[in-house]
């Protein structure tokens, strides 16, 4: 048995797992990959994408530098696990998974390169970015990362159903490649929220070491982000520091965010902290209706949005383990 086999095995007879929820992998089915080619330009960028509000847009372009680096260990964490899988309907899932993951960060990092011309400081994130996974995420034993993704795809999935359900804030700008890229996004996170939690419970389900990696998801995503989109504003502009209009928006920026009511994660509290349920599934959070609503709307042979930019979809085989 070598070590990584005995970790799990541990790991499994550790307490609290009575409470442990799956999806039926029969009824849930496969997933497909979908390519495209957004052949974004920096002409037809908008600094402002998010309803015309610079520090709340700040926060998704912090979000877009950074995400690439959570893809990546997402990756690397599911090629691993993969192997330990006997269900085939959850191994091809986890296929897509990898696939789908792969392209957000290949499709996000082409984004974020046109950010350059427009004063972001896209190389200096990347930077900071990449010491923090190579120092420390890269670092943790293959447990805790199983963890951490799990975590991290809660995140995702919080986020894809909030942008779901406000669908009008797309629409806002007229950078119609940007909108197609954050819309397919938010379509595939929400369609695989479940791969990676049931990964982590077919494998290990222990309550305590999930809850913690959610707990370092939590830090990264609504603090390490949050900080760098605090932060953007005045590196990309330093006159923001002393622009009355600029402060006079920030509030609003804040509230959109922030804000209790309709802020993107004041709003979603109750939902993310939904995860230190012993019971807590992905799927308890229903989105069937609205991945339905979206696949026709992005992927609609004719009127797709995401038509004029679809290359193919493929679908990974289910092969017997």
């Amino acid at each position: 048995m070598n070590i990584s086999t005995l970790q799990h095995a541990i790991i499994k007879k550790l307490p609290l797992r009575k409470h442990i929820k799956i999806s039926d992998f029969v009824s849930t089915g496969t997933m497909p990959i979908r390519h495209f080619n957004f052949n974004f330009d920096e002409k037809s960028f908008d600094d402002r994408f998010y309803l015309q509000k610079e520090w709340a847009s700040a926060y998704f372009y912090a979000l877009s530098i950074f995400l690439t680096y959570g893809e990546e260990l997402v990756i690397e964490t599911a090629r691993y696990h993969r192997d330990f899988i006997t269900d085939p309907v959850l191994k091809q899932r986890v296929s897509a998974l990898i696939g789908q993951e792969a392209l957000h960060s290949k499709f996000h990092n082409e984004y974020n390169d046109i950010m350059k011309p427009h004063n972001f400081p896209v190389g200096l994130y990347r930077f900071l970015a990449e010491k923090v996974f190579e120092y420390t995420f890269l670092k943790f034993p293959q447990p805790l990362k199983l963890s951490m993704m799990a975590g991290i795809e809660h995140f995702t999935a919080v986020l894809a159903e909030y942008m779901m359900k406000h669908e009008d804030h797309f629409y806002h700008s007229d950078d119609e490649k940007g909108r197609a890229l954050w819309m397919w996004h938010m379509l595939e996170e929400s369609e695989h929220k479940d791969v990676a939690y049931d990964v982590y419970q077919t494998l290990s389900g222990n309550y305590l070491l999930r809850v913690s990696g959610f707990m370092i998801a939590f830090i990264t995503i609504l603090g390490g982000v949050s900080l760098g989109a605090l932060l953007l504003p005045f590196l990309r502009k330093p006159s923001n520091l002393i622009s009355l209009s600029f402060w006079k928006e920030a509030k609003s920026s804040a509230s959109l965010l922030f804000g209790y009511e309709n802020g993107v994660f004041g709003s979603t509290t109750a939902h993310i902290f939904d995860y230190f349920r012993p019971d807590f599934h992905p799927n308890d959070h229903d989105t069937s209706a609205y991945l339905k609503y979206y696949k026709e709307k992005l992927l609609h042979p004719e009127t797709g949005v995401l038509t004029p930019f679809f290359v193919k979809e493929f679908t990974p085989a289910v092969r017997a383990a």
